[in-house]
């Protein structure tokens, strides 16, 4: 993917508008075919599914697994709105994720840069290549508004 992935995080922030408009926390994510397509996206459904998991990378994921066939998305890029949390993180692992780009960075639940730095321990079997600040003020805007609008 040429980098910075302008195009895929234009769609995850589209997902992450989606994701606000359903009274979600606004974040979205999208997976990107080594070819550049996107293959998959999501945004956060944790309330509307009642699942705690629903968090766009892991809907994104999912949905990308499912596309694919397969547990593993070598050469996959993940690019997400915020930080992917620890959980993400995991997942991310797990998918044999190539690269993560995230937009803004979340000091209070990230896993990657901040908190558990999932991919900087031993027992991670894969870690991908992370960059963060892309599309960042976009982000960081959205997640502003969202939470002010709920104080």
């Amino acid at each position: 993917m040429s980098f910075p992935p302008s195009a895929a995080m234009a769609a995850a922030l589209t997902e992450a508008r989606a994701a606000g408009a359903r009274g979600e926390v606004p974040v979205g994510a999208v997976i990107v075919a080594p070819d550049g397509s996107i293959v998959a996206s999501g945004g956060n459904r944790t309330r509307e599914l009642n699942d705690p998991t629903a968090h766009a990378e892991i809907v994104a994921l999912r949905a990308a697994c499912a596309t694919a066939g397969s547990e593993r998305l070598p050469g996959h890029d993940l690019v997400v709105t915020l930080e992917p949390c620890a959980m993400c993180a995991g997942a991310i692992s797990l998918a044999r994720i190539a690269r993560v780009y995230y937009a803004t960075a979340d000091p209070k639940s990230g896993g990657v840069d901040h908190g558990a730095r999932v991919f900087s321990h031993a027992t991670c079997h894969h870690a991908p290549a992370v960059f963060g600040g892309i599309g960042e003020t976009a982000a960081t805007a959205l997640l502003t508004e969202f939470f002010a609008a709920r104080r």
